[in-house]
């Protein structure tokens, strides 16, 4: 089924509106009302989004069953960074060539595909250990690998819609919007897949998420075509270095790009997650989706009170506070944590195995980490999208996907070895105070050939 292209209201000017004027403090509801093809999209995202983040957990727990080590946990990233890199760049080349639509649902399609491979895999474990064994864990990253690349092409492609269905001066507001939707999945996906993976078991989990995919893709479905704009070239290493050139051109994008890595680097907890339920704060699967969950909350907090943003336009400014505030609430949780291990506490599976006032503690700090990256998101996918033009957006939202996801893979690896080396303590107690020194040298040193710092950017006149 084919449907009529819409014209690209990306196009208007960034006239200030009414509701600025207004102080608005709850999240902007316009994109959703201004257009229905905006609306079905981030309706289908946001249910699939539940089952994708159930995914990951399982991922972890089914992992961490077969190996018990929070190392082989962390390798699900690792091995995954180099395949995601390349998919997100060539598929946000993709993506500024052929039709956005077709891009989305080729992608989305293989994804589907690797979460049914989970459920068999699943299964195949879930039998083999009534005989007292366990499936081997690589076809698991073989899969996994899979769907994060048809993920990070979808994702990069996803970005480079927006601005196609809605004017500019409601892109920071559904950047707002997109938060709901992914601290809604944060928050309801984790916990949700604790508690089916302590009552139905994991097979069934991945099953869930299959199913709830299929909303998100009656959303990509129902897109119109969305063929690139201008002349047609050929897809290849030009146009691909095209784009490598127009970031080398943009330190302000650039450098969006470079705080997210460090802060995703160094400040990751989420690797430890099974190990604090197992040996340290008990509760098991439970405590996975609980601490998971309450990242997303932190995530949703700060969508639904979004408001603002309209308001607010010196967006290196809050990007960098927004990192150190990051920073800080990763100091927290490695604090928490050290201090935890000190307390005499005999974990078990369960609510009643749970040692309380440490994951009332980690669950603040998660809560933390989640609400001031969300503020860092929406001010970060704004500048990406408000300054650079249509024919490179796709190529952008490449690298954006690429950072956003690879970057957490890389603090995978380093959580995983630094907890195993030293303990569980280290990676967050070290990381947070890294991320807070590196980002205030990074924004204050770093100029552009005009002179001007990160800090200095101003979305009223954006500059890539």
């Amino acid at each position: 089924m084919t449907h009529p292209p819409e014209p690209p209201p990306a196009s208007a000017p960034l006239a200030p509106d009414a509701e600025p004027a207004r102080r608005r403090t709850l999240v902007d509801l316009a994109p959703l009302k201004e257009s229905r093809t905006f609306a079905r999209l981030w309706i289908g995202g946001a249910i699939s989004g539940v089952g994708a983040q159930m995914t990951v957990v399982a991922v972890g727990l089914q992992i961490y069953e077969i190996t018990e080590s929070s190392l082989a946990v962390g390798l699900v990233g690792g091995i995954a960074l180099l395949p995601m890199i390349i998919a997100g760049l060539w598929g946000g080349m993709l993506a500024d060539v052929f039709d956005r639509r077709r891009v989305l649902i080729s992608s989305s399609l293989v994804a589907w595909a690797a979460v049914f491979a989970l459920v068999a895999l699943s299964a195949w474990d879930a039998v083999l250990q009534r005989d007292g064994a366990h499936a081997p864990v690589w076809p698991f990253y073989i899969v996994t690998t899979l769907n994060a690349v048809a993920a990070t092409i979808s994702g990069a492609t996803r970005g480079s819609v927006v601005a196609r269905i809605l004017p500019q001066h409601l892109i920071s507001r559904a950047t707002a919007l997109n938060g709901i939707a992914i601290g809604a999945a944060l928050t309801v996906g984790p916990a949700l897949a604790g508690v089916l993976v302590a009552t139905v078991g994991l097979p069934w989990t991945f099953a869930i998420d299959a199913v709830l995919f299929s909303a998100g893709f009656l959303g990509i479905w129902m897109l119109p075509a969305l063929p690139r704009l201008g002349h047609q070239v050929q897809a290849g290493w030009k146009v691909l270095r095209e784009g490598m050139e127009f970031l080398g051109r943009s330190p302000n994008i650039r450098m969006s790009f470079l705080v997210d890595i460090v802060a995703m680097t160094f400040g990751r907890p989420l690797v430890l997650f099974p190990a604090l339920g197992a040996t340290l704060v008990g509760g098991g699967a439970l405590t996975v989706g609980a601490l998971t969950a309450a990242g997303a909350v932190g995530t949703l907090v700060v969508s639904l009170f979004s408001g603002p943003v309209g308001r607010v336009h010196r967006h290196g400014v809050a990007i960098a506070r927004a990192i150190t505030v990051y920073g800080a609430f990763t100091v927290m949780f490695g604090v928490v944590i050290l201090a935890a291990s000190i307390v005499e506490h005999d974990p078990t599976e369960g609510w009643a195995g749970v040692y309380w006032p440490a994951l009332v503690l980690l669950g603040i700090s998660m809560m933390g980490l989640g609400g001031s990256d969300e503020v860092s998101a929406i001010f970060r996918q704004t500048m990406i999208i408000q300054a650079a033009p249509d024919d490179m957006r796709g190529r952008l939202q490449g690298v954006f996907i690429v950072v956003v996801t690879g970057g957490p893979r890389i603090g995978d690896l380093y959580g995983g070895i630094l907890a195993t080396v030293v303990g569980l303590w280290c990676p967050p107690l070290l990381g947070g105070f890294a991320i807070m020194g590196i980002v205030a040298v990074l924004v204050r040193v770093r100029r552009s050939r005009n002179g001007e710092r990160f800090l200095d950017y101003d979305a009223r006149h954006p500059v890539a």
